[in-house]
């Protein structure tokens, strides 16, 4: 089976669809494709489909959802394969489990790029941590589960992801700009700006990538469009690092020009 969750919901075998249709279905199949491998208990199960106040009918009905995707799934396998749709979505310790090869699941493998190209920084290889955080990032398609209702559980699971995600794109951007390539993530730094208005080390990232193309006065309107929305929209200024940023960028720093390993001067980790 494949399962896709790192953008629409998509699991299949054989080639075949099994996601339903209906809403809460859904919910159960992508809350169980998240925990890939681990028992949920029908009690979390329960949960995230009907929140802190279930019906009486709840067991029931989660038994019938568990049904019905057993029955897609007999739908699509082989008949007299090495599995049936029992081996695949199991009932254990009053919950389920569904039994997923870790390959057969986009998360695991973003996680497990994402875990090596963390590594290849720690060990101060820009170019294979940039290559390897960026095949990470390649397993999206999308917002986590954007054609899923989220109940409370998978709010939770879809959050931690989406911040995985900015984390991993943070860090493989530093290591481009580390190997000189701030020409080329000008058009990706604007967008990512666009779309994270108050997020400040993509901003910085941005100013650093205009100052070392000779943009010094556009470098320079980012941070005076980022302190505008930061002010109206919450009445804060950005932070020391950024105002810092800000003032180097002014006096034209050198330290800005390197584009070799942040140090720990004035500048700080914003001196990418």
């Amino acid at each position: 089976m494949q399962v896709k969750v790192l953008g629409p919901l998509e699991a299949t075998e054989l080639g075949e669809s099994i996601v339903p249709t209906a809403g809460k279905p859904r919910q159960v199949l992508a809350l169980l494709a998240l925990c890939a491998g681990q028992v949920v208990p029908a009690t979390v199960l329960m949960d995230e489909l009907w929140g802190a106040d279930p019906p009486r009918s709840a067991p029931t009905t989660l038994q019938t959802y568990i049904l019905q995707l057993r029955r897609r799934l007999d739908s699509v396998l082989r008949p007299h394969g090495p599995r049936t749709a029992k081996d695949v979505l199991r009932t254990q310790y009053n919950g389920y489990v569904l039994e997923i090869r870790p390959e057969e699941l986009d998360v695991q493998e973003y996680e497990r790029y994402a875990a090596a190209g963390l590594q290849a920084l720690d060990a101060h290889d820009d170019e294979a941590a940039s290559r390897l955080l960026g095949t990470a990032l390649g397993c999206w398609r999308g917002p986590v589960l954007v054609d899923v209702q989220a109940g409370s559980r998978l709010a939770i699971e879809v959050m931690r992801l989406e911040e995985s995600r900015i984390g991993v794109l943070e860090r493989r951007i530093d290591a481009d700009l580390r190997l000189g390539r701030h020409h080329e993530l000008l058009s990706e730094l604007a967008v990512l700006s666009v779309q994270h208005p108050w997020h400040e080390n993509l901003h910085a990232q941005h100013m650093l990538a205009l100052y070392r193309s000779g943009r010094q006065w556009r470098a320079l309107d980012v941070f005076k469009r980022l302190r505008a929305t930061m002010v109206d929209e919450f009445g804060l200024e950005p932070s020391a690092r950024l105002q810092q940023l800000q003032q180097a960028i002014l006096a034209s720093d050198p330290m800005l020009d390197d584009p070799g390993r942040p140090g720990e001067g004035r500048i700080g980790r914003l001196a990418v």
